[in-house]
């Protein structure tokens, strides 16, 4: 193995919509623990360790979810080399070309392994063959993709042919690529034995990959560089320019170059991969016990068959039920037969058309600073409960069309009104008068927790009048 550097990039976009009603696009899929312990986002980091020349993560996000990503990141005691803000989706070959030009930037050409946030991977140790096993082909100028040895004649995923018959030691070189075939055509494809699942992983030289995007979709590599160039510092998040990335088409790097290039390389893969696409993929990939049941959460079963049961928040209970998914959250309970549960995506469809909030968000929302449940409303006022992680505090603030008032629970609470400061602790209480100035900081070791009521003529979340922030943050939002 060529001793060589590798940057890992992450790709944190996607919305994960066909896992409604726990994936939204205020959360997605890739920062929920669906899998073990550990969030999506979180195994995918971890499962790089022991890799040699391994520099710390270069991650891609939307930049509503940065501090997400970045308190994911910190949990699992991981500092990465940049988190790039994008300020809307572009699909995968924008995202890559901006994590090329950034690596390239001070002079370095790391090999770089472009990874999918969402994927579940059962096999680390295998990924990590794969990975040494592609390396000198990537480093003498090949773009290298893992393809996934197909179990099943899949007509959900594109498909990738080799030139020649498939070495899992040894990347070939790539004969043509295929959209998602009919059931017949899939059959086939397994028959030949050289055909392997789009996995959507890559591996090349940073300077390999610009070259072909220079040939290839200049105008995008143009945007991207601009993105680049007018980006600007945010904390620890390196915030790509709006205008310019606006710009950028909206294309896979497998459309503007892997199906284009003639130096694009298939390495199979075998490590128990899928990329979670539903509800029914994700019961396949756990472990199921002995009636074939996946049960997450406070649940009961009793007599159920080959069943997906999550609750998050309520008991739930499954009586005799069989091939059914019900997941339980704060605001929704999603019930389908397993075979169906992919067309959840119609059910988001029809909310987002609706403007429903449970097709966009939880009722739990996360800040930099901790997260906030809505609890119940009414006309004129809500009640929320609020969670201000330790050493942390709100923004300076203030509202022009609601009160509050807040009582803490649990810890102690540093509240500043109007340029004076009062300690409460538990059981205690204090009144936040329309227009006052304030701010809520936790001095304490443990999470602080307070309920909110709030009452007025409005009280959207964009009544807020920011006057001091430590998270930078500009925008209506706490």
């Amino acid at each position: 193995m060529s001793n060589f550097p590798l940057l890992p990039v992450i790709l944190c976009g996607g919305t994960g919509t066909r896992l409604w009603p726990l994936s939204r696009a205020s959360y997605p899929k890739q920062y929920w623990a669906l899998a073990g312990e550990h969030t999506l986002l979180q195994q995918t980091q971890q499962r790089l360790q022991g890799l040699g020349q391994l520099q710390p993560p270069l991650l891609i996000c939307n930049e509503d979810h940065r501090f997400i990503v970045a308190e994911q990141m910190r949990q699992i005691g991981v500092e990465p080399s940049g988190i790039l803000l994008e300020p809307m989706g572009r699909n995968t070959a924008p995202a890559v070309a901006i994590a090329a030009l950034q690596a390239t930037s001070k002079g370095e050409d790391p090999l770089l392994l472009v990874l999918a946030a969402d994927h579940v991977i059962q096999d680390p140790s295998t990924f990590r063959d794969a990975v040494d096993a592609g390396r000198d082909a990537a480093i003498a100028g090949r773009l290298v993709t893992f393809g996934i040895v197909p179990t099943a004649p899949e007509t959900g995923y594109g498909y990738i042919e080799a030139a020649a018959g498939l070495d899992p030691t040894t990347p070939v070189p790539i004969a043509r690529f295929v959209e998602k075939p009919d059931v017949q055509t899939a059959e086939t494809f397994l028959a030949s034995g050289r055909f392997t699942w789009n996995s959507g992983m890559f591996l090349f030289r940073a300077s390999a990959v610009l070259a072909e995007m220079e040939r290839l979709v200049p105008e995008l590599l143009n945007s991207c560089r601009a993105a680049l160039n007018n980006d600007s510092a945010d904390l620890e998040f390196l915030r790509l320019d709006r205008e310019s990335f606006a710009n950028c088409p909206n294309l896979a790097i497998d459309v503007a170059v892997m199906e284009k290039t003639s130096l694009g390389s298939v390495l199979p893969l075998q490590a128990g991969w899928s990329d979670v696409g539903s509800w029914g993929a994700l019961w396949e990939t756990a472990n199921q016990d002995a009636d074939g049941n996946v049960l997450r959460g406070q649940v009961i079963n009793e007599g159920s068959r080959n069943c997906y049961l999550r609750s998050e928040h309520r008991l739930l209970v499954g009586l005799g039920i069989e091939n059914l998914v019900v997941v339980e959250t704060d605001d929704a309970v999603l019930v389908a037969h397993r075979d169906r549960a992919q067309e959840v995506k119609k059910i988001v469809n029809q909310l987002q058309a609706r403007n429903a909030p449970e097709g966009q968000a939880h009722r739990r929302i996360y800040r930099p600073w901790g997260h906030y449940d809505g609890i119940t409303e009414g006309e004129r006022w809500q009640v929320k409960k609020i969670q201000v992680k330790p050493g942390a505090s709100l923004s300076l603030q203030m509202h022009h069309h609601r009160a509050e008032h807040w009582i803490v629970v649990r810890g102690t609470a540093i509240v500043e009104k109007d340029g004076e400061e009062l300690l409460l602790a538990e059981n205690q209480s204090t009144y936040i008068p329309l227009g006052a100035q304030h701010r809520l900081s936790n001095p304490g070791k443990i999470p602080l927790e307070m309920i909110e009521v709030q009452s007025g003529a409005y009280l959207g979340e964009d009544d807020i009048v920011r006057f001091q922030d430590n998270y930078g943050r500009s925008e209506s939002k706490n």
